[in-house]
């Protein structure tokens, strides 16, 4: 690792991140409290949760699209700008007594919708704002600043400021997507993508190109796979997991959420320590025993009726799970063409989100019809053999030569 510093354009990219990732928190939390001041139906209640996955599935890939037609700073700040409107729409609704959960589930529409078109642009421009060799420390420092906000204070914080006002989170949301704006908008430069095609081409054609150009990369499509068919089986587990907290391990609602603070410190100390970490033991380690931790969580989900030994396994899996963000976000980073940025990233984030929509299904039916522990039974064999069918592929020569310095980038062919 060199010497170089991370910057000050970075300073504002990881603040105006971090504050985003306190107002969402803030909302996520104060949201279903509302619903649930409102109606006991509970398909009205589980509707939330519907809005606020769906538009991962419908505007990941074209909001890819957008992201490298355009100059991605600008988009994040629209896009901020946009949330901050649709939150002071709903906060001032709130506030004069008219509002209701419908205006509540569009304005979650809007913000979700916002929010996979500004992460994928924000992993798009991040290589433009740190030295590559740094890529991993600045991965690792957003990583941890969401951990924070969102995992952290955000819970407590939006209960208590929703005991005050029912608007209150909702217009510190708003507040917190403003700042961001201002933020973003203070970049220097332009980050828009590079050697892109001249001529108009359909949106299509260039999801396509994307697709096309991921699935030609082994290392990056397999980690993309392997994402999409674990936050099956992890969505799974969590969706049951009150009821294994409750049945066999004998928590009450605090136990229970302990056991996703435990997750919540692991991915912490895995952000603050995770470049130092992948540099000591190399890449290929790093996913390789990120997927053994997966199996071991799993089994010990399974097998385990001691809440400590739980809550050990859900703090390692933090562990994993932010150092595994580090390693695929940054080779995805250091190795895909400026001007496929956008696309590369959208595709990755739409197979994650399929996965934790399939597995948020599949948890419930499987241990409805073959026990509690059916989920992570499943989620264990998943993982051992997904560990035994890449390990391979995690070759630590192949790995390093993603951390050589590339050679210029050409321009890309026009599409036919």
């Amino acid at each position: 690792m060199t010497g170089e510093r991370l910057g000050g354009r970075f300073a504002r990219l990881w603040t105006a991140s971090t504050l985003s990732a306190l107002g969402s928190g803030t909302a996520t939390v104060a949201a279903p409290l509302y619903v649930a001041s409102r109606t006991d139906d509970p398909l009205v209640v589980s509707a939330g949760a519907a809005v606020s996955w769906l538009p991962w599935l419908l505007f990941a890939l074209p909001g890819g699209v957008l992201a490298d037609r355009v100059d991605r700073r600008r988009l994040m700040v629209l896009i901020d700008w946009v949330r901050v409107v649709a939150l002071v729409v709903l906060a001032a609704a709130m506030l004069t007594e008219r509002a209701g959960v419908a205006l509540l589930y569009v304005v979650l529409f809007v913000v979700n919708t916002g929010e996979v078109v500004f992460r994928t642009a924000a992993q798009a421009v991040l290589p433009a704002v740190v030295p590559r060799s740094r890529l991993e420390r600045a991965n690792g420092w957003l990583n941890g600043g969401t951990q924070v906000t969102q995992n952290m204070v955000a819970g407590p914080l939006g209960g208590f400021l929703f005991v005050l006002a029912a608007a209150a989170p909702f217009a510190l949301n708003a507040g917190t997507y403003a700042l961001s704006a201002v933020l973003v908008g203070l970049l220097a430069g332009t980050y828009r993508g590079e050697g892109k095609p001249t001529g108009p081409r359909s949106a299509r054609a260039e999801i396509a190109e994307g697709f096309r150009w991921l699935l030609s990369q082994r290392l990056l499509r397999t980690m993309t796979m392997l994402i999409g068919l674990l936050n099956v089986t992890l969505t799974a587990a969590l969706a049951v997991l009150v009821l294994l907290a409750t049945e066999r391990l004998g928590l009450g609602s605090v136990g229970y959420g302990a056991l996703f603070t435990c997750m919540a410190v692991g991915g912490l100390l895995g952000s603050v320590v995770g470049d130092r970490l992948v540099a000591a033991i190399t890449a290929t380690w790093t996913v390789r025993v990120g997927l053994l931790t997966e199996a071991v969580l799993h089994l010990a989900l399974a097998a385990s009726r001691s809440a400590v030994v739980v809550g050990l396994a859900l703090f390692a899996f933090g562990v994993h799970s932010a150092l595994w963000n580090i390693v695929a976000n940054s080779l995805r980073q250091r190795l895909t063409p400026t001007a496929l940025m956008g696309r590369v990233g959208s595709t990755n984030l739409f197979i994650a989100a399929g996965g934790n929509c399939v597995g948020a299904l599949l948890g419930g039916v499987v241990a409805a019809r073959y026990g509690i522990t059916a989920p992570y039974w499943v989620g264990f064999v998943v993982a051992v053999a997904v560990t035994a069918a890449t390990w391979r592929v995690f070759d630590r020569a192949v790995v390093a030569a993603a951390y050589v310095d590339p050679a210029p980038e050409p321009s890309l062919p026009a599409a036919r």
